[in-house]
C-alpha cells in the first residue's frame, strides 16, 4: 500500500503502471527535505513491496518544470549539519531509486537543473518536451553535483563531455540531450505524458520477472569486466528458467495467443 505523500503524488492510470509525480509546483518541484524523506519511502516501498507495479513513470507537477534541484530558500541558513544531514537523505533517495527492480521511466515536462538533472540520470532512460533545459548547475554555487552527476553523466556521455556540462554549468537545450543520449525521445508538450505511459505500458506487458532480471543484468554488468557480467547475465537468465512465466511465453507462442505473465 503506497501512502498518500505530502510532496509528491502517486497514481495508477493503468494496470501495472505507477505514475509518480513531483508535487511542488510552486518552487518549480525543487526539493526540500520532506520530499527527499517521501521518495525515499517510495523507492523502499517499491523495492520491498512492489505489489502489480511493472513499471513506474516519473514526471513534475504544472507543467512548466520538471525539478529546479535543491530548495535552496529551505538551505539558506543551514548550519553545516543540518545540510550534511540532509543531503543524507538526498543520496538515500538516490540509491533506492537506482536499486528499484522495476523500470522507472523519466517524463521530463520541463527544465531538469542540478539534482533534477541527476533524478532523471537515474531513472532507466527518459522521454523529454522539446522545450525542456537541462544544467548541473553546482559549480556555480559553491558545491558539485553530489547526487551521481560526476558518476552517471560520464557514463552516458563520455569524460570528456560530461566535464564541458559540469565544469562549466552552462544550460543545454533538449535537441542537445537527444544528440548526447541523455534523453531517448522528444516530444511536444501535449504528446509527452501519453508517450511516457505508453511506452511505460509497453514494458509492463512483458513477463515482469524477465524485465526485473534484464534490468539487473544491465544496470550490474555495466559495472564489471566482460567476462563476469557474461557470467552475472547467465545467472539472471537461469533464474527465469523455472518459472511459470517463462512456460506460459512459451505456450502463448505455441498456441498463436498473447501470453498473460503473472510474473510468478
Amino acid at each position: 500500500m503506497i501512502p498518500d505523500y505530502t510532496t509528491i503524488k502517486t497514481e495508477q492510470p493503468a494496470p501495472h503502471i505507477l505514475l509518480v509525480t513531483l508535487n511542488r509546483p510552486e518552487v518549480a518541484n525543487s526539493f526540500n527535505t520532506q520530499m527527499g524523506r517521501d521518495l525515499l519511502d517510495l523507492w523502499t516501498r517499491l523495492i520491498a513491496e512492489p505489489g502489480d507495479v511493472r513499471c513506474a513513470v516519473l514526471t513534475g507537477a504544472g507543467g512548466r518544470v520538471f525539478c529546479a534541484g535543491g530548495d535552496l530558500k529551505e538551505r539558506n541558513g543551514m548550519t553545516d549539519a543540518q545540510w550534511l544531514a540532509q543531503h543524507e537523505i538526498f543520496e538515500r533517495q538516490y540509491w533506492a531509486l537506482l536499486d528499484c527492480p522495476m523500470p522507472v521511466v523519466a517524463a521530463v515536462n520541463g527544465p531538469a537543473f542540478a539534482g533534477g538533472l541527476e533524478l532523471m540520470l537515474a531513472c532507466d532512460f527518459a522521454y523529454a518536451v522539446t522545450t525542456a533545459r537541462f544544467a548541473l548547475t553546482e559549480v556555480t554555487l559553491g558545491i558539485m553535483p553530489g547526487a551521481g552527476g560526476t558518476q552517471m553523466l560520464p557514463r552516458v556521455v563520455g569524460e570528456r563531455r560530461a566535464k564541458e556540462i559540469i565544469l562549466t554549468g552552462k544550460p543545454f537545450s533538449a535537441e542537445d540531450a537527444l544528440a548526447w543520449g541523455i534523453v531517448n525521445k522528444l516530444c511536444e508538450p501535449g504528446a509527452l505524458l501519453p508517450e511516457a505511459l505508453a511506452i511505460a505500458e509497453r514494458i509492463a506487458a512483458n513477463a515482469p520477472l524477465s524485465v526485473r532480471q534484464a534490468k539487473k543484468s544491465m544496470h550490474y554488468g555495466l559495472q564489471m569486466d566482460l567476462r563476469t557480467a557474461f557470467r552475472f547475465e547467465i545467472e539472471a537468465y537461469n533464474r527465469l528458467v523455472p518459472t511459470e512465466d517463462r512456460q506460459e511465453g512459451i505456450r502463448a507462442f505455441n498456441e498463436k495467443r498473447k501470453p498473460v505473465f503473472r510474473g510468478k
